[in-house]
């Protein structure tokens, strides 16, 4: 229903009035009827419950659809309320009741359908902790987040979620920082490694010295900016109030037209009952509620309708970059192993002390030994001191594995014969204290992604496809290369991914698709944010969509499902409209009195709500791109 007065449909007072309204509308309708159909024969009898229907729960509504008229918004639930008074008129008390039902109901279930700031910013409340262990000499006390100041020592304990920014001065382990940065491993922490509020703790506990205080931490200005976000996003009109704005008075004008030619005051009414807009009211509501199903068969869950109706209107389409368009995990890439040495020996020595690591490129080299059927041999002797990488004796040979920084410090002499540097992570190998090769990493593409990005032109009619990610340069553009997409935007910060995001939607409605707490703030601000998983409560309470699969094709579906909602939604809402105009013509020329109106309304109603019952029904494809071609 229309949520174009902020007064009123911003109040949760007044949602929980129009639920209790719509639920005692109901009740009192089943009475009715129960009465109308049972041993009471008495008009006067049956008549009581929807007599209490329109003055409990008639009066409230037609008052706010007067306030709306006094300040000139002419929706759609403004003639509704006009059938409201005229129906009691006409006596004609079980229409009207239907027609509070209408009005109530549309709104309880818009306002349980539609997520709030409040809930968003409460997902992130919830995410943090309350309280730090801050450590003096030897004494550990648990301390409120407030009361922790700059250069504080705080003791981390393992999978806690980190309370500030800081840096590591005890202990070894890794962190989970994608929720915050976008990158998609787990980062090794070791003394002078940096540390950001959010992240996720692994199996070590850590000590850090506070650098911020927790108001002004990563974690805390991604709140701030997420609440700002929200407090400033567009309002978009619905396709009923659109409709409507015109309708109304249209019809108001033909009925006032009528009764002047005419002079009599019952062709009004006529008109005004055949003008019902039901159509509108119900037929657009129908297949919005149809689609939701749709989608929620397919695993794709719809938290604000209006992201149905205004899907098919968007013309640019905006990526962060991991998880979204790559599958969120590194893998081994390349192995460039130095002369002498050959490539399955040296990942069967690598391998075989890598799976006793925590470091995050670990998993990417034993998944490797996987693939390749690599044997595992015996190692001993396996240490990871702090910063100086992963070491251990397999089958009588020493094997060290560590970064080329490092490398270079032990051996400079190396320096000519590494291969250059290029993007995505990579560590380096000696065996023996020789140099035996490089290993690269990067978190791999989606297949269908190249397919899926040249397909959104001319399938969707999106103009403009940006890559906005907290990533690297090197690893953004080597992405982008591989999908074909050539706006892009690297190494940005929640605000500024929001900057951009605002300033797209200016231009054009948008479509944010992200799945990390840094995407938050982009995903309310975009005219419909879609986000990938649960990776998080937070991202999933600011998104409009949410793809439980992880899966590009879940989008195609979607929007699909959008279009075909939008279509068949007008198909009954103008197919009503215009059989209403017809009778709308015959009242005002005296061929239809109220009463056959109605009757005429009514069939009106049963054709448009059928025909918006169709978006339910599954069509045999929702894909239309081909994973791993082009379009």
């Amino acid at each position: 229903m229309s949520d174009s007065n902020p007064s009123r449909t911003g109040s949760p007072v007044w949602k929980s009035l129009e639920t209790l309204i719509a639920l005692f509308t109901i009740i009192m309708i089943a009475a009715h009827l129960i009465l109308r159909f049972g041993i009471v024969s008495s008009d006067f009898a049956q008549n009581i419950p929807l007599w209490a229907v329109l003055a409990l729960g008639g009066t409230p509504l037609v008052w706010g659809l007067l306030v709306k008229m006094v300040q000139r918004e002419f929706g759609s639930d403004l003639l509704a309320g006009i059938s409201i008074v005229v129906s009691v008129l006409l006596d004609e008390y079980l229409a009207g009741s239907l027609v509070v039902l209408m009005l109530s109901g549309g709104e309880a279930l818009e306002a349980y359908a539609v997520r709030s700031a409040s809930s968003v910013l409460q997902a992130l409340s919830k995410r943090m902790p309350s309280i730090a262990h801050r450590k003096i000499d030897s004494q550990m006390d648990d301390v409120p987040l407030d009361q922790i100041a700059i250069d504080d020592t705080l003791v981390i304990f393992p999978h806690e979620i980190c309370p500030i920014d800081g840096i590591v001065v005890e202990g070894h382990g890794v962190m989970d920082e994608s929720y915050l940065t976008g990158e998609p491993y787990l980062m090794s922490k070791t003394p002078g490694s940096q540390v950001l509020s959010g992240a996720i703790n692994g199996e070590s506990a850590l000590t850090v010295r506070a650098e911020k205080l927790a108001v002004d931490s990563r974690y805390a200005k991604i709140m701030e900016v997420m609440q700002t976000s929200e407090e400033h996003r567009p309002r978009m009109r619905r396709m009923a109030d659109k409709l409507g704005a015109w309708y109304t008075p249209l019809a108001v004008l033909i009925g006032l037209g009528a009764w002047i030619v005419s002079g009599d005051p019952v062709r009004f009414l006529a008109v005004l009952v055949v003008a019902t807009p039901c159509p509108l009211l119900i037929a657009i509501p129908v297949a919005i509620i149809g689609s939701i199903s749709l989608a929620a068969r397919r695993a794709i869950i719809i938290r604000d309708p209006t992201a149905l109706e205004t899907a098919d209107t968007c013309r640019t389409i905006i990526f962060d970059k991991t998880g979204t368009l790559t599958y969120g995990e590194p893998h081994l890439t390349e192995q460039i192993c130095a002369t002498g040495f050959k490539p399955d020996e040296v990942l069967s020595l690598v391998g075989s002390i890598e799976r006793f690591s925590k470091h995050p490129l670990a998993q990417a080299i034993s998944n490797a030994m996987q693939q390749n059927k690599t044997a595992i041999q015996e190692a001993t002797e396996i240490s990871e001191p702090p910063g100086q990488g992963l070491q251990g004796i397999v089958n009588g040979h020493s094997i060290q594995i560590t970064s080329r920084k490092k490398l270079l410090k032990q051996q400079p002499e190396l320096k000519d014969q590494l291969p250059s540097q290029a993007g995505g992570l990579e560590c380096a190998i000696l065996i023996d204290d020789q140099y035996a090769g490089i290993y690269r990493f990067r978190d791999t593409p989606r297949t269908d992604g190249q397919s899926f990005i040249d397909h959104l032109s001319p399938r969707h009619h999106i103009h403009r496809t940006m890559l906005v990610s907290g990533d690297r340069e090197s690893e953004v553009r080597y992405l982008a290369d591989q999908v074909g997409i050539e706006n892009v935007f690297f190494s940005q910060s929640p605000e500024q991914k929001l900057e951009i995001v605002n300033d797209e939607t200016t231009r054009a409605n948008t479509i944010f698709v992200g799945d990390g707490i840094n995407d938050a703030p982009a995903l309310v601000a975009a005219t419909i944010g879609v986000a990938f998983g649960q990776n998080s409560d937070v991202t999933t309470e600011a998104a409009d969509v949410i793809i439980m699969d992880s899966s590009l094709q879940k989008i195609d579906e979607f929007l699909h499902i959008s279009r075909r909602m939008r279509n068949i939604a007008l198909q009954s809402a103008w197919g009503g409209m215009g059989l209403s105009m017809l009778g709308m013509l015959l009242a005002s020329a005296g061929y239809l009195p109220p009463v056959a109106g109605a009757l005429t309304q009514e069939v009106i109603d049963v054709l448009a709500v059928l025909n918006a019952l169709r978006v339910a029904l599954p069509p045999k494809n929702l894909i239309d791109f081909k994973p791993g071609s082009s379009a």
